[in-house]
């Protein structure tokens, strides 16, 4: 009894220094009149997304961010003119954070519309165009990759992002965009994604792809997959397994070569001359083929140099780079690529040279 009687003269005296302080926690405060409307932003999607996914039909999640001067009433979000979402029971009053799960949006273009009301009845909407993109289905015979840099760095076979390193960018391409390389600065895919559906490491491979020369510097990487070189973990060079192919020459000339490992040794693809390019400024549609017994490079469709092989070996290759060397070929300074990519296309299988030259006409 003693000890209530305690606490409830210690309450008492908290109450009473309280007041004296001028603090009242429960004096309501007139919030003023409700001037403005709510103001909506839509956080995803934005205006032109581009929404790519390996099904027709996918599920999305809307995100908006709503806030009024006094106090929200509702938010509603509307989907191509229809209604699917509606939300009144907000926890912060004057700021909502709304995301929502919608199931079944299909392939095509669409509008998503916001609308929010305060208690006083003033409104606002705003709207953003989007599209779902059809999947892509591949054109060609045993193309199991295709990255056409159209403004992102998409596989559109398996829709895998690559990982960036450094900063590329875009450029103006052979069809509408392209990748611009820039220093130290390249892509890297995984070679096998079972998620995804992905795995470049066939018996046979091939590489395709639109070329527009900068040569400087005088020597790069253009595509690699090889293995971690654990000898020389800061200039790695495992040639045994894998393939590099890469240019080097000079500002006036430059000689693009194959390199690919069998398992214990290598073997060079060199066309000297014959595969050569000046810095033109011309696009240059690239191939290279490898398959059990040859190795074959073309530009434009026509051969510039091929070779006996024996077959590649792909152990301990878990990366492709797209623009560079790095970080599997950094042994003789192929670093990053500057010149422009566009189209690039990836096979299990050996191309014909007639295939190649159709893929050229397509």
């Amino acid at each position: 009894m003693r000890t209530l009687k305690y606490l409830f003269i210690s309450i008492l005296a908290i109450f009473i220094i309280a007041c004296e302080s001028g603090i009242d926690p429960i004096t309501p405060v007139n919030p003023g009149p409700d001037k403005t409307d709510p103001v909506i932003q839509i956080q995803y999607p934005l205006e032109g997304t581009l929404i790519r996914v390996r099904e027709d039909v996918t599920p999305i999640k809307i995100q908006v961010d709503a806030t009024d001067d006094i106090e929200l009433a509702s938010v509603a979000i509307s989907l191509d003119g229809t209604e699917i979402a509606t939300f009144s029971d907000f926890k912060d009053y004057r700021h909502a954070i709304i995301s929502h799960n919608y199931a079944t949006l299909t392939n095509g273009k669409h509008t998503l519309s916001v609308s929010a009301k305060d208690l006083s009845g003033k409104a606002s909407t705003q709207s953003v165009k989007f599209e779902k993109v059809e999947p892509y289905t591949p054109k060609f015979d045993g193309e199991i990759f295709y990255v056409p840099f159209d403004g992102d760095y998409l596989d559109l076979v398996s829709i895998n992002e690559a990982t960036k390193v450094g900063n590329p960018s875009f450029a103006n391409g052979k069809f509408q965009k392209a990748y611009l390389g820039a220093a130290d600065a390249y892509l890297t895919f995984p070679t096998k994604d079972e998620s995804k559906g992905l795995n470049l490491l066939g018996a046979e491979f091939s590489a395709a792809f639109w070329y527009k020369l900068n040569s400087s510097p005088n020597r790069a990487g253009i595509l690699v997959i090889g293995p971690v070189d654990t000898e020389n973990p800061t200039k790695m060079n495992n040639r045994n397994h894998g393939f590099r192919f890469f240019r080097e020459g000079s500002s006036s000339k430059q000689t693009f070569k194959l390199n690919a490992g069998n398992g214990t040794s290598d073997a060079w693809f060199d066309g000297g001359d014959n595969a050569s390019l000046t810095n033109n400024g011309e696009w240059v549609h690239i191939a290279f083929t490898i398959s059990k017994t040859k190795c074959t490079i073309y530009f434009n469709g026509k051969v510039v140099s091929d070779g006996v092989f024996t077959g590649i070996s792909w152990a301990g290759c878990d990366l492709l780079s797209i623009g560079s060397g790095a970080p599997r070929f950094t042994g003789w300074d192929h670093l990053s690529d500057q010149s422009l990519i566009d189209e690039l296309r990836i096979f299990n299988k050996a191309l014909t040279q007639n295939e190649v030259q159709a893929m050229i006409a397509n």
